[in-house]
């Protein structure tokens, strides 16, 4: 007699097994999740909490917190290095072998610094420049301060951000015999501090100075104006600082000659634009985790960093407004495909406000208070006056802090604006800077510095003055290899033709 089989209880028999399967592999999965937590004692729990939070702060970088580090102040603990220099004040010196790590992968980015260490070094063109040094201090930075020692100039640095210092790049620079004074982190209080013992005036004179933002040339203008006796010159890279240069100037109040690396091509082209664009989105997605798709963001100001703000999120789809007081970048912005508007029209229904004007107050109280819960603020300019942060700091509003560099601004009703970096410059602040295309700028700085200090004197006055166009077009030179880009030549026809140089420059001067 053949035996007969019911598909339905074979299904049903599988399904049981299928079942059984499962709950023999939880029971299994139970039994040694009971096995770890017998393993994992109180001192196991420890060292395990230990080991995330560890790895949580490795893996943002040296653009995290350091929450791992002693919170004591630097200027609490003397400090030396191997060689047992202590002519600095930095975080931690032990750190020093992980930033020259960080800096040796910068050097791998940044082409033209090395090829003029290695194309000028027998020169030593800064033989005897002692250069006060004054801007972020990241791995970038540090490629361009050792690459002037080993042009020949003694260097002393300090920050022009208080969240922006790599503190394992400040200890590989302290070990390696740069008098380096900034932390992440640091209170008002201390960032005066720091520059004023970077500025070394009874120890240490100094004739060259590098700036990003005004804060040294002020403070030395302010606390101890004797030294510009023996500065041949200032080096600025910023907006903020051309700004306070271009008044002094016109106030018959600049000591020494200046020359404004902002306003060169490969400042404006390079750095402010593609800089910007790439990193906007890197320091927002590392503070709040927002999807961009779909959202709606006003930028304020549509010069260089503004283009390559708006270009990265429109990119991501965004829906981007953009604020503007100059009609030239106004109409820019129109053709470019945003609609040109007041800060007041929009602040109600924004998700995002980012501020690129160099300016001050540019988001103001009355803007604050219209934005809508969860709207996210923050700056992509160098100054933090952007926003105005004393109106926030007031009895009826209260501050939580969320995360590192994220803070939720709280209104009496409940609304929160979540505020970046506390207002200070978004990408170095939270995140980090493609080391490429500051390539470009540190070389422009460099060989700024080289010209002020060998100039004869006389070539300069007491006035703002731009890099040639030539020096423009040869650190762009120094950047094609890297691409295997072939330059084609102008024949001596041609140029006859254009009434230029064959080997250039091939732009006026005033083109910008």
């Amino acid at each position: 007699m053949k035996k007969v089989y019911s598909l339905v209880n074979i299904s049903k028999a599988k399904d049981q097994e299928a079942v059984q399967s499962i709950r023999i592999k939880q029971i299994q999965f139970t039994d040694q999740k009971q096995d770890f937590n017998k393993h994992t004692s109180t001192t196991g729990r420890r060292s395990l909490s230990h080991s995330i939070s560890q790895s949580s702060t490795d893996s943002y970088g040296s653009v995290g917190s350091d929450s791992s580090e002693d919170e004591s102040s630097p200027r609490d603990k003397p400090q030396r290095t191997s060689k047992g220099l202590s002519d600095f004040c930095i975080k931690n010196i032990k750190q020093a072998e992980f930033g020259r790590r960080e800096i040796i992968i910068a050097q791998q980015e940044m082409p033209a610094l090395m090829v003029l260490r290695k194309g000028v070094s027998g020169e030593k063109p800064l033989a005897g420049a002692k250069v006060l040094g004054c801007t972020h201090i990241t791995a970038q930075t540090a490629v361009l301060i050792e690459t002037l020692s080993v042009l020949g100039a003694q260097c002393r640095w300090a920050a022009c951000n208080i969240f922006s210092t790599q503190n394992t790049v400040a200890a590989a620079l302290a070990e390696g015999g740069t008098p380096v004074f900034a932390w992440r982190g640091e209170s008002e209080e201390d960032f005066w501090w720091c520059i004023d013992r970077c500025v070394g005036a009874e120890t240490w004179q100094p004739n060259m100075i590098l700036d990003d933002g005004g804060d040294l040339t002020h403070w030395i203008y302010k606390k101890h104006p004797s030294l510009f006796k023996n500065i041949k010159g200032i080096v600025e890279e910023s907006v903020t600082g051309i700004y306070r240069l271009y008044q002094m100037s016109k106030a018959g109040r600049l000591c020494v000659p200046a020359i404004n690396v902002n306003d060169s091509v490969t400042k404006q082209k390079f750095d402010n634009l593609y800089c910007c664009k790439e990193s906007i989105l890197d320091g927002l997605k590392r503070t709040t985790d927002v999807m961009l798709g779909g959202k709606q963001a006003v930028v304020c100001g549509y010069g260089e960093v503004g283009k390559g703000c708006c270009a990265a999120l429109k990119a991501l789809g965004t829906v981007v407004y953009v604020t503007e007081v100059d009609p030239i970048c106004a109409l820019q912005a129109c053709m470019d495909g945003f609609r040109v508007i007041k800060l007041s029209e929009v602040a109600r229904q924004v998700d995002m406000v980012i501020t690129c004007t160099g300016n001050k107050n540019v988001v103001g109280r009355e803007h604050l208070d219209r934005m809508k819960d969860g709207c996210i603020l923050c700056n992509m300019g160098h100054s933090s006056t952007e926003i105005d942060l004393v109106s926030l700091r007031t009895a009826e509003l209260r501050w939580e802090r969320v995360r590192p560099q994220v803070d939720h601004v709280i209104w009496p009703d409940g609304k929160r604006i979540v505020l970046l970096a506390e207002g200070r410059l978004l990408n170095l602040s939270c995140s980090t800077v493609p080391s490429f295309v500051l390539s470009i700028t540190a070389t422009t700085q460099a060989l700024a510095l080289i010209e002020l200090y060998s100039a004869p004197e006389g070539r300069y006055k007491q006035d703002v003055y731009l890099l040639p166009k030539k020096m423009d077009e040869y650190v762009a030179s120094l950047h094609l290899p890297t691409f295997d880009a072939h330059l084609s030549e102008v024949t001596d026809d041609q140029a006859k033709y254009l009434g230029i140089s064959k080997h250039g420059p091939f732009k006026p001067n005033y083109y910008r």
